[in-house]
């Protein structure tokens, strides 16, 4: 099985967004060292809980440092963005870093109501013509003419560049049909809401339309992981992250907590029960349990590598997972 990482640049309770930054610099040399086959920044705004609001800086960054990974965004907002400036971003990122490159778009905000306003600058977002945006995208990637009055008299540069892998996002299949449609990689987000099926999968391939930026289809899955030596240790550092994402159920998101902190948190019985039930989105275990589990739903789904998230409040800990995980799948 392949592994990927996907890194939100999380700011755990009493550290900065700058400590952030550097951990995931980090994290994406270790991942490079280990055999894993890309390292995605996500794009968050208008929160404090994490660091990464311009992943393509950071994927800038990232490639410097690294060897033969492929880095890449998971993904950008392409809502807040003109398929143009998309276009000259990732074809300049290419230039820099050719082979290595990864386009990855979502259709989500990536952040509130007020960030998606700001970065509009008051304007009411386009919403209804996201696919037809990722498509004229596309085509200035691939320094073609683009079926758009707006676009068809520019050209995104640089030019005759090696370009980059691209995938679409998606957290609920509705995407999967676009994803194979345009001859993309497709990514699914298991962690953000659950709702994976084999039908989905399926759909995905069995219409798959061959491209410039893939030539057969691939599917990568999202998992919120924490492992470690022992169960026991895997359940208390995975609690903070249980307890945030309740935080965040509740309408009330902060700071993850230490795994001290969260043992002391007052949870009532709903609570636990909760927490219980989110735990279909949080893989908990030693790596050979975790690992397992990921095996049987890469044979059941037919995905071809699995991204892990891991966000632990210490770092130290957060890179045992991606070793332990390496271990045994690698």
């Amino acid at each position: 099985m392949k592994l990927s990482v996907l890194d939100q640049a999380p700011i755990t309770n009493g550290n900065t967004a700058v400590e952030a930054l550097r951990k995931s610099e980090e994290l994406a040399i270790l991942a490079d060292e280990l055999g894993y086959s890309r390292f995605w920044l996500a794009e968050h705004h208008g929160t404090d809980g994490y660091a990464s609001s311009a992943p393509e800086i950071v994927v800038a960054h990232i490639a410097s440092k690294t060897k033969r990974i492929r880095v890449g965004t998971g993904g950008i907002m392409m809502m807040h963005y003109s398929p143009l400036k998309m276009a000259e971003i990732f074809k300049t990122l290419s230039a820099f870093s050719p082979d290595r490159i990864d386009f990855g778009v979502g259709r989500a905000p990536g952040g509130d109501r007020n960030a998606m306003y700001a970065l509009s600058e008051g304007r009411q977002p386009l919403l209804d013509n996201l696919y037809e945006k990722l498509d004229t995208t596309l085509k200035l990637i691939n320094d073609k003419t683009p079926n758009d009055r707006l676009y068809d008299k520019t050209i995104a540069t640089p030019s005759d560049v090696n370009l980059p892998q691209a995938w679409l996002l998606g957290s609920s299949g509705s995407s999967a049909l676009e994803a194979a449609r345009m001859g993309l990689g497709y990514s699914f987000a298991q962690f953000f809401m659950g709702g994976m099926t084999k039908e989905i999968m399926d759909q995905y391939k069995n219409h798959f339309v061959p491209s410039y930026f893939m030539e057969k289809p691939e599917i990568s899955v999202a998992y919120l992981v924490t492992v470690a030596e022992t169960k026991e240790e895997a359940e208390f550092e995975a609690l903070p992250q249980d307890i945030g994402r309740l935080w965040l159920m509740q309408g009330k998101p902060s700071n993850l907590l230490s795994p001290e902190e969260a043992r002391q948190y007052p949870l009532t019985e709903s609570d636990k029960r909760m927490i219980a039930d989110n735990r279909q989105l949080h893989l908990v275990g030693t790596a050979k349990e975790v690992a397992d589990r990921l095996k049987e739903e890469q044979e059941y789904y037919g995905f071809d590598e699995a991204m892990i998230c891991s966000i632990p409040h210490s770092q130290e800990k957060r890179l045992d997972v991606y070793r332990l995980l390496a271990k045994e799948l690698l």
